[in-house]
């Protein structure tokens, strides 16, 4: 069974862009290479600082590897670059059907 986890951001306004640029060239690319999940989508909440990054994994097991084993390490790097400046709201969704 397909989940997705969904990673929600609320960025302070003063790091913003670079840490937009940051998530694109460095931390969700990290994320992947750990091969647990297939694919991810980068998105903004339209007139807010908040951002969302949905991970897909094929299985809850995949998810939960990457919770025990990577999670830890990756978070960290986050704290340590940019602190309490950006928070972090983390939901696992169940793949009920996609449509095309």
């Amino acid at each position: 069974m397909e989940v997705i986890y969904n990673v929600t951001l609320a960025v302070s306004q003063e790091i913003e862009k670079e840490w937009v640029e940051w998530m694109k060239t460095t931390h969700i690319k990290e994320v992947l290479k750990t091969k647990m999940f297939t694919k991810a989508t980068f998105t903004k909440l339209v007139n807010e600082e908040t951002y969302a990054v949905q991970y897909f994994a094929q299985s809850k097991e995949d998810y939960q590897t990457y919770i025990d084993k990577y999670s830890a390490n990756l978070r960290d790097k986050t704290f340590q670059k940019f602190g309490d400046k950006v928070l972090a709201f983390r939901t696992l969704l169940e793949v009920i059907e996609i449509f095309n």
